[in-house]
């Protein structure tokens, strides 16, 4: 994509294209005149000196405290400056990028009151690549990451320029920005919202949802190599139990092995498969509809109004309500089911692969390498995937069933939303490794396959693009770089065009 112009709904694609592959962003005449329309509103109240939440009170449980009109701008300044409270190591630049996009779509739906000047400066920074520093530990779900990214705009804090870190200042003037004043409302505005779950947990949920089509391919490939019988994937089957994600996932599997004569001659091999062969569709569909659900949930989300107080500027007299829709349960909820979610494809995944390197279930040598004992083979990269399905396991526990109040029990309750997107990114990444280990496995083990067992064009396009960066290990060799080359082929998606480059369009 060459940009994308926000006054529209954007999906999850273009909102990946702009955090993650660095997409230039524009606003339509649209997004101008809403935002334009909802900040002379506030303009007019503060003229007729209405009292309203976070313009001119304190905030939280300190609501109740007038501010004068002559402070309304510290007030906006003292909120990101007490507010910028997260610690840690900082978040990765595409997750800082997805949540200064997620406030631009926030505040663009013209409810806010907040300058174009001001959402035009994080356009900026998304358009010349400044990345303020956020520290990622301790959000419950809002304010503190996002009050350390909108520091910057004031010229405080610190952002990433060309890699950088630099004092905020120097990273503007040498992008050829200059720092701003926050006007009233700015300040909570940009730290209110569900901005940092939403945008944290979009970049995973894209990911989990590669992963899921890359698994459709791997467990194919996995039942073509070790014989197992396609009768599974029947769709007469698919059609007494119609969930619409199970019948697609055999088709998927169907179409990968349509033309392999390895498929085609272990039909009948055996009467029944193992569970982690045979309920492919099953269980892979299972975690696509809860993966698709999500979606639904995000892109809804992400072309919403999350911030608090809400402005109405197209009534007669305005109105402002105070309420929550800041409160993360919706993306916390779905992201805490999708780990679960891709937590059970990761224990399929394990289970393949082992069946893959023991020699008493696939009858390959053992470990898939000659001269077993001197040579470990593959081994350990199963231990891999169990050290890496037991965090998974631990992270699976979901977030949004805790609540630790806060404010003074102003929020005597408390979604934790922001923990639920934190974690679902480090699930996606070790899945992609999980499935990584199994593919490496798939391949390894093609060199014991009778020659005239060919896999499908499928199979055997995955493999040959293999071929060219990873060698078939005859011996001991340093499995690491294969592990993360195979990774990334999976996290960017090049394995599922290359297998639709041949049989179409997965579903």
């Amino acid at each position: 994509m060459k940009k994308v112009v926000l006054g529209h709904e954007i999906t999850l694609d273009e909102f990946v294209s702009i955090a993650r592959f660095g997409t230039q962003v524009e606003f339509s005449d649209e997004y101008r005149r809403r935002v334009e329309k909802s900040c002379q509103l506030v303009n007019k109240w503060i003229d007729e000196e209405r009292i309203m939440y976070g313009v001119n009170t304190g905030f939280g449980a300190l609501s109740t405290k007038i501010i004068s009109a002559d402070q309304t701008k510290v007030l906006q300044r003292n909120i990101l400056l007490s507010h910028a409270t997260s610690v840690g190591e900082p978040l990765e630049e595409e997750s800082v990028r997805a949540i200064m996009l997620m406030v631009l779509q926030n505040l663009g739906q013209g409810y806010s009151g907040v300058r174009l000047k001001t959402l035009e400066m994080y356009r900026e920074f998304l358009n010349r690549g400044v990345i303020p520093f956020a520290p990622r530990e301790g959000s419950v779900g809002y304010l503190s990451v996002e009050a350390h990214i909108a520091l910057v705009l004031l010229g405080e804090g610190k952002a990433y320029v060309d890699g950088e870190l630099l004092p905020s200042q120097e990273a503007l003037q040498k992008v050829g920005l200059e720092p701003i004043e926050l006007s009233a409302k700015e300040g909570l505005a940009l730290i209110s919202g569900t901005t940092s779950p939403t945008a944290i947990g979009a970049l995973a949920l894209y990911d989990m949802l590669q992963a899921v089509m890359a698994a459709d391919i791997i467990g194919a490939m996995s039942l073509e190599v070790l014989r197992g019988t396609t009768r599974a994937f029947d769709d007469r089957l698919m059609k007494v139990r119609p969930h619409p994600h199970q019948k697609n996932t055999a088709t998927n599997v169907r179409m990968i092995l349509e033309d392999s004569v390895l498929a085609k001659q272990s039909i009948n091999h055996r009467l029944q498969d193992a569970l982690s062969l045979r309920a492919i569709p099953q269980l892979h569909g299972a975690a696509k509809k809860t993966l698709f659900d999500a979606l639904n949930t995000f892109e809804i989300e992400m072309n919403a109004c999350s911030d608090n107080p809400v402005l109405w500027p197209d009534e007669v007299d305005g109105g402002a309500i105070s309420g929550s829709n800041c409160d993360s349960s919706y993306v916390g909820i779905e992201l805490d089911s999708a780990c679960i979610a891709v937590t059970a494809l990761a224990k399929m995944s394990e289970r393949r692969n082992y069946r893959i390197i023991n020699q008493h279930l696939s009858g390959f040598p053992p470990f898939l390498v000659q001269n077993a004992g001197l040579n470990s083979g593959l081994m350990i990269p199963q231990y891999s995937q169990a050290g890496l399905l037991n965090d998974m396991k631990l992270l699976s526990t979901p977030a949004t069933v805790d609540s630790i109040p806060t404010c003074a029990d102003q929020e005597d309750y408390v979604a934790m939303g922001y923990n639920s997107a934190k974690k679902a990114r480090e699930i996606a990444r070790k899945l992609e490794y999980i499935l990584a280990i199994e593919l490496l496995a798939i391949y390894n083990a093609h060199q014991f396959v009778e020659s005239n067992l060919t896999p499908g064009s499928a199979s055997t396009a995955v493999l040959e693009r293999i071929e060219q960066s990873i060698p078939k290990m005859d011996e001991d060799t340093y499995l690491y770089p294969y592990l993360e080359i195979l990774k990334e082929f999976i996290h960017s998606g090049e394995i599922i065009s290359v297998v639709e480059e041949k049989v179409g369009k997965l579903l």
